[in-house]
């Protein structure tokens, strides 16, 4: 009877030890080749890519300069009213914190030319009916309150609140707005700009509880 062989695969030893061979291959199934067994890592976006504005003619795009147009406007118009706001307040306190929110709001105007010029297009102001609003609000606190009385501080303060209150939802929508379209440093921007607002915000409230609403409370 013939004597069955039976074929081993060699091993070599190395340094007296055994190694076998990892490069062992998959025998193909019904004619397909084996899947890998690696999973390709999924694609991720680059950084630069991220921050690509979109297109330029979207409605979007069109709403945000429209709504820029409209802060500018605002923006130009409280360097004409505070002013006529630090006149008319009596508390020294006060005075000065128009005085200083003047020059504040001359740099928020100058911060919107720059984004026209990061978006390439020349500065433009749109009538901002709300604004416009607000600041006769203000105007006819001064005809109905007396001059030199801390009530008509209160109504002041009260006027230039509502002036903050309206340019920290616009700031912070188009600050938003901007990281949408993919202007990052936009954003950036106009993201300054929003927290001086509520900075000016909390002095007049601080200014307010600390001591002109107890002054105005003892007017007769």
């Amino acid at each position: 009877m013939a004597k069955t062989t039976t074929t081993t695969k060699s091993v070599a030893a190395t340094n007296g030890k055994s190694s076998a061979s990892s490069n062992v291959k998959l025998a193909p199934t019904n004619g397909t080749s084996p899947k890998a067994f690696t999973k390709a890592p999924a694609p991720q976006m680059k950084k630069d890519e991220a921050k690509q504005p979109k297109d330029n003619d979207s409605r979007l795009e069109e709403f945000f300069h429209d709504e820029l147009k409209d802060i500018y406007w605002a923006e130009k118009h409280l360097v004409k009213t505070l002013p006529k706001m630090q006149k008319a307040a009596s508390s020294p306190h006060l005075k000065n914190a128009f005085v200083d929110h003047l020059d504040v709001t001359k740099r928020h105007v100058a911060r919107l030319e720059e984004v026209f010029g990061i978006l390439g297009k020349k500065p433009q102001a749109k009538k901002c009916d709300a604004m416009e609003g607000i600041t006769k609000e203000g105007e006819s606190i001064i005809e109905d309150t007396d001059a030199g009385s801390s009530t008509r501080d209160v109504g002041l303060i009260l006027a230039a609140q509502k002036v903050e209150h309206y340019e920290i939802a616009t700031y912070g929508g188009l600050a938003q707005l901007a990281r949408t379209l993919g202007y990052t440093e936009i954003a950036s921007i106009l993201d300054t700009t929003l927290e001086e607002e509520k900075e000016a915000d909390n002095n007049l409230t601080s200014l307010a509880e600390n001591t002109i609403n107890e002054s105005a409370a003892s007017e007769d």
